[in-house]
């Protein structure tokens, strides 16, 4: 019987912690040479490439990705917001011992950059002033080109969310064109997608036991280009779309009913179409996509392969989610909370907003098609415990400057997923749905929120603490389903405004968003009216809408228009 590709994941603190650890933990990660003098360091086992400010947050990635590995004993160096047209900027803490971790940041640099209408933005919320200009165009490519220049032969990994929506061909809205694989534009030996402590540490350990970058090709979460593929791997082709004799049986909802081959082996891989049929062929294009967000689910998903030319980016499958107590370990490391102080007094928009927000899960099942979360964290809701949310909320009280008693944001990337999962361990592994919501919810998912009512609860009552506010992020949709969690909601959590995002009025817009109707969204308001009356408060709901999005009409635009002007927006 053959090996398994790819080995059991161990927990995170499970790793013998590398030697390094002796020099224990960084007041801030270095930034320069003299604060790694001042820790004792001669060097830096791994350094931080980011288009970001240094902030020493959890909401921060470079923070997240530096602490997590400091705890596994290696010694981790910051170089935020490099000036990319000197070479010695990439120099600033010697050469790694272990390779170059590129990050474009929290956002994507071309959305960061630039409108929705290609306008040069002239500020940056994660610079200190607000100062725009400070990160180059598609930063992770020209990142990675001055590392290669800095320090030869140096191994490069690249991760963010520039990184994880563009690891296979993808279409540049700035360009007007199809790109190939930023594996290859970058030249970067690997590719790290979707939230990367699991892989990032493993990743790092097997380095620093000294087997070589090009061998490391069974991580979970991970991309590389490979010439050819091994014969133990079994090919399901997919570079064409399916005729009628041989395409999959789909339900109601689209989703897989069966497939044409056994998926039981994780030796077998899907061959997409190549860069070269994306990039000519604009439903060969949607077919790409459609493969990418089916293979989502880290249970049952299949290798992906696409060939660019001669070479052939190979993604494996996504990592296996975090477990609560991984989730509190993540976000118990000890993060100043602030930025780095060499910024001194400059403000940061971005650290402005969420340094008194509290981050409580991960992921969304939602799969709304103009949404990154999905494709990006997955659908499987990655959850903290109550206990380790309340100690943040402890340390914030006591930390972090400037607090007056608000918590400004309890939530995550959607604010009322938490805790919420499937009620059957394994449909779930089975399951090939996009969206567990759309288009409707799905019977297998338990969608209590009391719960999340009890939390919000122990979180108010915190000593020190006035109020906890819910900012945006809440699926209405899943809201009306427990009545008493909206009470609770608008009755202790609204500061007079909530966000919420129906998107559009009409249904065929809806339907590609893959968004409930308007009728949830009159369900959500009239429940928001009725208990922001018996609280004896007057609060507004703020929608937001997508125009143009495709699907959508003249005709659906004037009659979101008329709806807009009836509810006096």
């Amino acid at each position: 019987m053959k090996a398994p590709i790819f080995q059991p994941n161990k927990s995170l603190n499970e790793y013998r912690p590398y030697w390094a650890e002796c020099f224990g933990i960084a007041p801030f990660l270095p930034t320069s040479r003299a604060e790694m003098d001042q820790l004792g360091w001669d060097s830096c086992d791994v350094i931080i490439v980011t288009g970001d400010a240094y902030v020493d947050h959890p909401s921060f990635g470079m923070a997240v990705i530096g602490r997590v590995l400091e705890a596994q004993g290696f010694r981790v160096g910051i170089i935020a917001q490099p000036d990319w047209t000197d070479v010695s900027s990439f120099r600033a803490l010697g050469r790694p011992n272990l390779y170059f971790g590129v990050s474009a940041g929290n956002m994507d640099s071309m959305i960061n950059r630039y409108t929705a209408d290609k306008k040069v933005r002239h500020d940056d919320a994660y610079t200190p002033g607000n100062v725009g200009g400070k990160r180059p165009d598609r930063s992770i490519i020209v990142y990675s080109q001055k590392c290669r220049e800095a320090f030869d032969g140096v191994p490069l990994v690249v991760g963010s969310i520039e990184a994880s929506l563009r690891r296979i061909a993808h279409f540049d809205y700035w360009s007007e064109k199809t790109r190939r694989s930023i594996l290859l534009d970058s030249k970067a030996d690997i590719l790290l997608y979707g939230n990367a402590e699991r892989a990032i540490i493993e990743l790092t350990h097997r380095l620093a036991a000294g087997e070589p970058m090009g061998e490391i090709q069974d991580v979970r979460g991970t991309a590389f280009v490979r010439k050819s593929i091994p014969p133990e791997w079994r090919r399901i082709d997919e570079t064409h779309l399916p005729d009628e004799k041989t395409a999959v049986p789909r339900g109601k909802n689209g989703n897989d009913v069966v497939r044409l081959m056994d998926n039981s082996s994780e030796r077998n891989y899907i061959d997409m179409p190549s860069f070269e049929a994306v990039r000519d062929d604009p439903v060969l294009y949607a077919h790409a996509s459609r493969i990418l967000h089916r293979e989502t689910n880290p249970h049952n998903a299949r290798a992906l392969a696409q060939k660019h030319g001669d070479r052939i980016v190979w993604l494996n499958p996504p990592p296996i989610p975090l477990t609560t107590p991984e989730m509190d370990w993540v976000f118990e490391r000890p993060y100043q909370r602030v930025p780095h102080p060499v910024y001194e007094q400059a403000k940061i928009p971005a650290y402005e907003m969420i340094r008194h927000s509290v981050n409580i899960m991960r992921g969304c099942f939602g799969g709304c098609t103009f949404c990154s979360i999905t494709e990006h964290e997955g659908r499987i809701i990655q959850s903290r415990s109550e206990a380790s949310i309340l100690q943040e909320i402890g340390e914030i009280r006591d930390k972090s400057p400037g607090f007056t008693g608000v918590i400004s944001d309890l939530g995550g990337p959607t604010a009322n997923m938490w805790r919420l999962a499937c009620k059957d361990k394994e449909t779930e592994a089975s399951c090939r749905r996009p969206s567990c919501v759309h288009p409707t919810i799905c019977k297998n998912l338990d969608t209590d929120q009391t719960p999340l009512i009890s939390l919000y609860r122990k979180a108010r009552a915190v000593p020190g603490v006035k109020k906890v506010l819910i900012a945006s992020g809440l699926r209405y949709d899943l809201a009306v389903e427990t009545p008493e969690y909206v009470k609770e909601l608008v009755s202790e959590h609204v500061g007079g405004y909530l966000k919420i995002a129906p998107e559009h009025t009409e249904s065929g817009p809806l339907s590609k968003m893959m968004k409930p109707g308007i009728g949830t969204y009159d369900r959500f308001k009239a429940l928001f009216d009725q208990y922001s009356a018996e609280a004896g408060k007057k609060q507004y709901l703020i929608p937001y809408f997508i125009a143009g999005h495709p699907g959508t009409t003249d005709q659906d635009m004037l009659n979101l228009a008329i709806w807009l002007k009836e509810h006096g927006f």
